[in-house]
């Protein structure tokens, strides 16, 4: 499938040559911006059949406590190593409230919720989870890749009944330094306990994308975007 790739301050957009009939919001990890996943859409190898338009926003440029108060595109700020010690709650809010944006926008273009997709790796994979699991309507899934949830007690009182069993999944590196396995597996087991079920798949290597999860997400993109 041919894309049309357009940037804007705001986000990477990739039209597909074929009238869309579904979105995908990907969201990038701490410093960098949305060209990061860019040359991903190729790799996934999606099936003309299912044609999304990928949106590909970049965070604001912001000081990150962790970094020494360098200034990075960020979805939120981080405070300490132990990235669920403290919590930038008004920054994950705010990131959340602008992903909101990005999918009013895509049904006011004329894709209905139930075929747009969160997606997001690191930083960008908890502002998905954040923002999916209180969107009003009934969205397609949440892809969750190198992440973790973020807010985690505040997720029941404030889950969107419409969202309930939207299909999540979250992949994992084994090996990843930047956000334990300890920590995503105990996310995953979170989602599970408020009644979600989230798909969970783990590979050996670090805060990294890697070839079988490539393709796990290609096939499961294909299964919540079925053609219309």
């Amino acid at each position: 499938m041919n894309y049309d790739t357009r940037a804007n301050p705001d986000a990477i957009i990739m039209t597909p040559a074929t009238a869309p009939t579904a979105s995908v919001i990907w969201l990038h990890g701490l410093g960098a911006d949305g060209m990061d996943f860019v040359p991903l859409v190729p790799e996934l190898r999606l099936p003309d059949t299912v044609a999304p338009r990928f949106i590909f926003p970049n965070a604001p440029v912001r000081p990150v406590t962790v970094n020494n108060g360098m200034r990075m595109r960020a979805w939120y700020d981080i405070y300490s190593l132990g990235v669920r010690d403290r919590e930038d709650a008004a920054g994950i809010r705010d990131s959340a409230a602008v992903v909101h944006g990005f999918i009013d926008r895509e049904r006011a273009s004329g894709i209905s919720a139930e075929r747009i997709v969160l997606a997001g790796f690191s930083q960008g994979g908890a502002i998905a989870l954040q923002a999916g699991l209180r969107y009003a309507e009934p969205l397609a899934g949440i892809l969750a890749l190198s992440t973790y949830l973020p807010l985690a007690p505040t997720v029941a009182a404030e889950a969107a009944a419409g969202n309930r069993i939207i299909p999540i999944l979250m992949c994992h590196g084994r090996e990843d330094p930047i956000v334990p396995l300890e920590l995503a597996e105990k996310s995953c087991d979170t989602l599970t306990d408020l009644g979600y079920r989230p798909r969970w798949l783990d590979y050996p290597m670090q805060h990294q994308l890697c070839a079988p999860e490539i393709l796990a997400i290609s096939q499961w993109l294909v299964q919540v975007l079925p053609p219309l």
